[in-house]
């Protein structure tokens, strides 16, 4: 269900889709820190996940979920 324009603020953030996905962010944000945001974004892409989630998980921190299923 999508919520109005108005109260989409109010939605809890998206859930990640499934466990891979959860696995492969994280291995991602891992390797931000091991080697460089570069390799994290390369990774992340042949990992087929989208632009918008690789901006947010690796350029804005404090806007990662804090817990993942």
């Amino acid at each position: 269900m999508t919520l109005p324009a108005q109260f989409a603020e109010l939605a809890p953030p998206q859930q990640r889709s499934d466990e891979r996905s959860s696995a492969i962010v994280d291995k991602g944000i891992a390797v931000q820190r091991c080697f460089s945001t570069l390799c994290a974004i390369e990774y992340l892409k042949s990992n087929n996940v989208g632009p918008d989630v690789i901006e947010r998980v690796l350029l804005h921190p404090d806007l990662r979920r804090k817990f993942s299923h």
